[in-house]
C-alpha cells in the first residue's frame, strides 16, 4: 500500500451512507491530531417504513404483464446523502477552504463519492481508505489512519 501523508490542515472525511464526520488534522503527519469540524447524520429508515405500495405492473406489446421491482427508498436516500456530502466537499475545494482531503468510507460509498466529486475536489484527494470507521472514536480513527498510511516496516 502506498503511504499517504495527512498534512497539518488536511481534511479527513469518515462516512458511510447515513453519517459523515468531517475532521481536520491539527497535528503533523507523524502524530495525527484529528478534530471534528462538522458532522452530518441522515435519518434514513428502512424501505419498509418509507413506502408500502404494491409493485407496479408493466404491459408488454404481446399482451403479457409483469411486476415492476419496488423502489428501494433506503438505498435511494443513501445515494442522495452521499451526493450532499460530495457537494459540501466540492464547495470547500472550490472556495479554497480545503487544500487536501483523505476519504475513509466503505467501497460502495467511496465509489459514489468518486463519481460525484468535481474535478477541483478530486484533485485534492490525497488518499482513500475503503473501511467503515463511522462508529469509531476519533482516537481510534487516528490509530487506524496511522497504521494504514504510515506502516512501520
Amino acid at each position: 500500500m502506498k503511504n499517504i501523508v495527512v498534512h497539518n490542515g488536511a481534511w479527513v472525511l469518515v462516512g458511510d451512507g447515513h453519517k459523515a464526520l468531517y475532521l481536520t488534522n491539527h497535528g503533523d503527519p507523524d502524530l495525527l491530531d484529528l478534530r471534528v469540524l462538522d458532522a452530518q447524520v441522515d435519518d434514513n429508515p428502512p424501505t419498509r417504513a418509507q413506502g408500502t405500495d404494491a409493485p407496479g405492473r408493466a404491459m408488454s406489446a404481446f399482451g403479457g404483464r409483469s411486476a415492476v421491482e419496488n423502489t428501494d427508498w433506503h438505498e435511494m436516500e443513501k445515494h442522495l446523502f452521499v451526493a450532499s456530502v460530495a457537494a459540501r466537499i466540492n464547495k470547500a475545494a472550490e472556495s479554497g477552504a480545503m487544500k487536501e482531503i483523505v476519504i475513509v468510507a466503505p467501497p460502495r460509498v467511496l465509489g459514489d463519492l468518486r463519481q460525484a466529486l468535481s474535478p477541483a475536489a478530486r484533485a485534492r484527494v490525497v488518499g482513500e481508505l475503503d473501511k467503515d470507521l463511522t462508529r469509531h472514536s476519533t482516537p481510534d480513527i487516528e490509530k487506524a489512519l496511522a497504521r494504514m498510511f504510515n506502516p512501520q516496516d
